[in-house]
């Protein structure tokens, strides 16, 4: 049973090496080595004979040409170069049965021999009115193959012989030599495509590793690069991909202890002060009442909290739609502004409402009253020492500029891409933080891009932060 097991083991292993880009990589070099020497075993072996006679047929049509277009004063010096040079011979037949001949002494000319074939080529020439013919024969004596031809020059005729060598010889050589080839080329190839597919394999290895690493929570890898366009590319995407899985989970720890601290604060004032009526104030009319208060009011924060968290998870799902309506958006944030009464007598905050006096706009009224709200108190918890906060509704071409200012410390420019993130604070030891859930900037992102109204957020170092949104009049 264990051979068994440990033969599955293999067999799985091989399958797995089978699938690899490693594996895969070496086998298409390989294959395309092989095809390479095939091509090359095929041309040779296959089409020597015919590339030979072809090249043979082209050599002989330019020596007719050239035959056609000598001068006959200088016949025999070029019939006699054409015949050593290009390895035929030639007879040259005048109309008065004058001969000469060129070369005829080489081995496997047929023209001085006699032969019947070529007598009756001859003949039939003659006897024909053709300008030039050719013909391929087979030389009874030597048992070679040949090419005849004949041209009509001036006041004669001209034979030109090539006889075509045996290239079984040469082909059993080239097989030979292409096996002992085939081996080397094969060998090289197989070592070359190795360490070809190494070089290409190597550094997706190198990612695919580290990316495991990265899926076990270990946010601290680098994906380095190597020049290759493609692999760059991937690992500066996965070194950014790294970077905001880091910062999700951070978020994600931040927004557990968030969750958590926002939700145990309200049930911790909301038990104690439940059980201080129980067991003191109840008798007490004045107190009692004072205690139920901080109750309802600790009720309300919890509620406030589950509402914004209900609501953004509409709002991100699309489950939501926009009731358009016109209205007047001052008197909206007049109303907001009248909620903050209390804290402006309690604790001493200013609340600045700047710009024109009426704007009419078109929106969802509760949405754009629920932006304003949030980003009210966003600038409320960031505020600086002076606890001012200015709200400015301004008139530009087709839209009103709505902008939120507080005068606080302002945000990092490396905080800025997660300001809009659930639960993200870019400074957790804030002016305050008793109004709102913690979620608002979220919210109001999805409201503004569900309206497709554009928005954004400016801010200096020590001088504040200025959220802003353009709704179209």
């Amino acid at each position: 049973m264990n051979i068994k097991n440990k033969l599955k083991d293999k067999v799985n292993k091989f399958k797995k090496q089978k699938s690899s880009l490693k594996f895969k990589t070496l086998s298409y070099l390989v294959i395309f080595s092989l095809g390479i020497i095939l091509f090359l075993w095929v041309f040779q072996i296959l089409f020597l004979k015919i590339s030979y006679e072809f090249y043979q047929v082209k050599q002989m049509q330019k020596i007719v040409n050239q035959v056609k277009n000598t001068e006959i004063n200088s016949l025999n010096d070029e019939l006699m170069l054409l015949a050593y040079q290009n390895g035929v011979c030639i007879e040259y037949e005048s109309i008065y049965g004058k001969k000469l001949e060129f070369n005829t002494m080489m081995v496997g000319c047929g023209l001085d021999k006699n032969l019947v074939i070529v007598n009756d080529f001859k003949k039939e020439f003659r006897s024909s009115e053709e300008s030039e013919k050719g013909v391929r024969l087979l030389n009874p004596i030597t048992n070679a193959k040949a090419y005849l031809y004949a041209v009509n020059k001036d006041y004669g005729r001209v034979y030109i012989y090539s006889p075509l060598e045996d290239l079984n010889g040469a082909s059993l050589i080239l097989k030979s030599q292409l096996i002992y080839i085939m081996l080397i080329v094969l060998w090289f190839s197989i070592i070359f495509a190795y360490f070809i597919s190494q070089k290409i394999t190597k550094p997706i290895t190198d990612i695919t590793k580290k990316t495991r690493e990265m899926g076990k929570g270990n946010y601290d890898v680098n994906f380095p690069k190597n020049g290759t366009l493609e692999i760059d590319e991937l690992s500066e995407t996965l070194n950014l991909t790294c970077k905001d899985m880091k910062k999700i989970d951070e978020l994600r720890r931040d927004l557990l202890a968030n969750v958590s601290h926002d939700l145990k604060t309200p049930l911790t004032m909301i038990k104690a002060y439940a059980e201080m009526v129980r067991d003191i104030t109840y008798n007490d009319k004045e107190k009692r009442e004072k205690n139920l208060n901080v109750i309802i009011e600790e009720a309300d924060r919890l509620n406030v909290l589950v509402n914004d968290i209900l609501e953004l998870s509409k709002l991100q799902a699309s489950s939501t739609e926009l009731n358009i309506e016109e209205y007047d958006l001052i008197s909206d944030i007049r109303l907001i502004l009248e909620k903050y009464d209390i804290i402006r007598e309690t604790e001493n905050y200013t609340f600045i409402l700047e710009g024109v006096s009426v704007a009419l706009v078109k929106a969802d009224r509760n949405k754009i009253y629920q932006v304003i709200y949030n980003l009210i108190n966003n600038a409320i918890n960031y505020t600086g020492k002076d606890k001012k906060v200015i709200v400015r509704v301004s008139l530009q071409e087709e839209f009103y500029l709505v902008e939120v200012i507080d005068t606080g410390k302002g945000i990092k420019a490396s905080d800025l891409p997660y300001i809009w993130d659930r639960y993200y604070k870019n400074d957790k030891n804030h002016q305050r933080n008793v109004v709102g859930s913690g979620i608002g900037l979220s919210i109001v992102r999805n409201i503004l891009e569900q309206h497709g109204f554009k928005y954004g957020v400016e801010t200096k170092k020590n001088k504040g932060t200025n959220f802003y949104f353009k709704i179209p009049k």
